[in-house]
């Protein structure tokens, strides 16, 4: 990854660095790093301009989500504590 961002890091739910990379112009997410997967990044899907970019397997941190937020019913839900 190249270009300017800005960071923001915290503890996840398991106690370990997650870092989110931002926009420094618009804010969007672009990209995050986990402590717990090093060597690996994480896209935002919302990154890729592309109407035909794959639609997400699975789900996951479904207790988690907001209670007005419909689950995702039709692939497989992975529950996450």
């Amino acid at each position: 990854m190249s270009g300017r961002s800005t960071q923001f890091t915290r503890q996840s739910d398991a106690g370990r660095s997650v870092s989110f990379r931002f926009c420094p112009f618009c804010g969007s997410t672009v990209y995050w790093e986990a402590e717990a997967f090093p060597g690996h990044i994480a896209v935002a899907v919302g990154s890729f301009a592309d109407p035909t970019f794959p639609a997400p397997t699975h789900s996951g941190w479904e207790a988690k989500r907001h209670h007005w937020l419909e689950p995702l019913r039709a692939m497989a839900i992975h529950h996450s504590e």
